[in-house]
């Protein structure tokens, strides 16, 4: 109940340190005074990496913190099997993120749907904001750009599925993300046309690819341009996304 009251009125943390009934210190009173930048919410216990857990919201867009654990792990605490569900209070620390040592669990399962739509809001909030290891986080300092966004759409077939809309609104209203859409998407065929063309013996050549197709190609870069220059319209020139097949 103490607990719930003093995250309801924030302000009596302000009281706190202007009286100092325990007489801390300046830096006891300059972390005290920082909680009042908690995150109180449901959140997903989403992996465990090595410098620290990953909790993800359940807010839209999603936001994945790295949370420090008190004295016993997460894992101690919650198990190994993730995610796990838990509504619990982030406080900032000396330029961390801990939790306030109380966790309300729910005995929750996910099945494989959920589990895929859980990992592509982490890979969402990951690409827009990173992993978030401090408090106070604020949204309008770390949006990430047009061009980052288009770059996590075309990440995967999934995302190139699942975004859609999106990529075309990009690159509709921005030419210069045209030219990176069809480099990006160069890059995702060359990764599937240099294994097939390894399979079948080539190596030590370039090629230039162009909406999927493979246009021209040489046993130098020099050469693919200059066959480029004879074959292709100048402004479809940046379009194309060259790329060297070298052997593994």
């Amino acid at each position: 109940k103490l607990r719930d009251r003093l995250y309801k009125h924030p302000e009596l943390i302000n009281s706190f340190v202007v009286e100092n009934p325990l007489n801390f210190s300046n830096h006891e009173l300059k972390i005290i005074s920082s909680w009042k930048d908690f995150v109180k919410g449901r959140f997903l216990i989403f992996r465990y990496l090595t410098s620290y857990a990953v909790f993800l919201d359940t807010d839209e867009p999603p936001k994945a913190y790295g949370v420090l654990a008190l004295n016993t792990t997460f894992e101690e605490i919650v198990g190994s099997y993730l995610p796990i569900m838990v509504e619990a209070v982030l406080l900032p620390f000396n330029d961390k993120i801990i939790y306030d040592s109380i966790f309300s669990p729910y005995s929750i399962t996910f099945g494989s749907g959920i589990r895929r739509s859980l990992n592509d809001a982490y890979q969402k909030a990951k690409s827009r904001f990173g992993i978030i290891t401090s408090l106070p986080f604020s949204i309008e300092k770390v949006e990430q750009s047009d061009a980052d966004k288009l770059r996590f759409y075309l990440r995967s077939e999934h995302n190139r599925k699942m975004y859609w809309e999106e990529i075309e609104e990009l690159i509709n209203k921005d030419p210069n993300l045209l030219t990176l859409y069809h480099q990006e998407m160069g890059k995702i065929h060359a990764r599937t046309y240099g294994k097939r063309l390894r399979e079948i013996g080539l190596t030590n050549a370039w090629f230039a690819i162009l909406e999927g197709i493979t246009i021209a190609s040489g046993a130098t870069r020099d050469e693919v341009e200059r066959i480029l220059q004879c074959i292709l319209p100048t402004g479809k020139r940046k379009f194309v996304y060259i790329f060297q097949l070298k052997k593994k």
